[in-house]
Formats: structure tokens, C-alpha cells, sequence
């Protein structure tokens, strides 16, 4: 889709007012059913499907092609850039703030700032999606597939399959087993004789 085109400018107008609902659907009573539905309602364009559950905060650049099957999960600080499409099938589970992208931008500096380029996602049925997992555009993901915590899914991801993060790279301190790099403390080598670590 070329920037600045008629259809580009719809999109723009859509995530104006899609940014509103979800701001005023994130600051709702976690106990107002009635609100979130409402809400939901306007978002997605028709209500939510039978036993879905959606805890907020929940962010979405559409919510007009974002489309729910019966007994989703999705927990809290998900988000969901579904202008080209997102389907989630029957009984996926979607662990906090994954990410859902189906748009971007051409590599070519000369074209990047001029188009949005992307694809839908497609999620099968019974798929769990972990915390913090990124899915990029055009990325079909199987049925009963994992999509470990911190994972980014650019390929399609077959049936019954496991998908994991890099590992961190490893350093050997001379002990029995090389150790994941770590950014924080480490704990001391007596963790019984101090509290707080771990």
C-alpha cells in the first residue's frame, strides 16, 4: 500500500479511532463486562465470540480484521497490528504481551517511507503462544504448535511443533557446566546461606 494513497489515509483514520476505543477499553473496571463488551464490539466490529477471554490492556492498529474462534485466550498487554489480517482458531492461548505485527515496511531506504508492505497471520486451532513472543507477517503457525516465550516466529510453523528463543550465549566459569550470560547478579554459590536471590 503506497503512504499517502486514499486507502492508506482510511487506515490512518481507523487507527485514530480504534487507538481511542482501546485507551478508553484499558482504563475500564476489571469488573465491568458489560463496558469491555461494548467496547470489544466496536473494535472488532461484532461482538466476541462465544467464551472468549481478553484481559486487558489490549492494543490493536484496527481490530477490524482481527478474527477470534470460540475459547481464545489472550492475557494482559497483548497487541495486534492486524491491517492485513489475524485469525486465532479455536482454543489458542496467548500468554502476556505477545505481539502480532502483519505489517511493515520495504528494506529499499528509497521505498520505506513510501509503502507498508505485509501479510496475515494465521493461527490454528489449540495453539499456545508464550509470553513476550513476537509473529511477523505471513506466518502461518500449525495446529497444537508452542510458540515458546520470547520466541519470533518469521517462518510458518508446522503442526504440533515447538518453537524457542535463541539461547543466550554461554561462558564456561571452570564449574561442571557452562553458564547462560547473564545481564543481572549472579547468585553466590551458597544461595541457602542468603535470601532475595533467584
Amino acid at each position: 500500500m503506497r503512504i499517502h494513497s486514499p486507502e492508506f489515509q482510511a487506515m490512518a483514520t481507523r487507527v485514530l479511532q480504534v487507538t481511542e476505543l482501546t485507551s478508553r477499553l484499558n482504563v475500564l473496571p476489571f469488573d465491568d463486562e458489560a463496558g469491555k463488551a461494548a467496547l470489544f464490539e466496536q473494535i472488532l466490529g461484532r461482538p466476541l465470540p462465544a467464551r472468549v477471554t481478553i484481559y486487558p490492556p489490549f492494543f490493536t492498529d484496527h481490530g477490524l480484521h482481527l478474527d477470534l474462534a470460540e475459547r481464545v485466550f489472550i492475557n494482559q498487554g497483548c497487541t495486534f497490528l492486524d491491517y492485513a489480517g489475524i485469525r486465532l482458531g479455536e482454543g489458542v492461548m496467548i500468554g502476556p504481551k505477545a505481539t502480532f505485527i502483519t505489517g511493515g515496511h520495504p528494506v529499499d531506504p528509497d521505498e520505506r517511507r513510501l509503502y507498508i508492505t505485509g501479510g496475515p497471520i494465521d493461527v490454528a486451532e489449540n495453539v499456545w503462544i508464550g509470553a513476550g513472543a513476537t509473529v511477523l507477517p505471513g506466518v502461518s503457525i500449525g495446529r497444537d504448535a508452542v510458540v515458546a516465550a520470547g520466541a519470533v516466529v518469521a517462518d510458518d510453523v508446522p503442526a504440533a511443533s515447538l518453537v524457542t528463543a535463541p539461547r543466550p550465549p554461554c561462558v564456561d566459569d571452570g564449574d561442571d557446566a557452562p553458564r547462560p550470560i547473564s545481564t543481572r547478579p549472579t547468585a553466590p554459590r551458597f544461595p541457602a546461606l542468603v535470601s532475595g536471590w533467584g
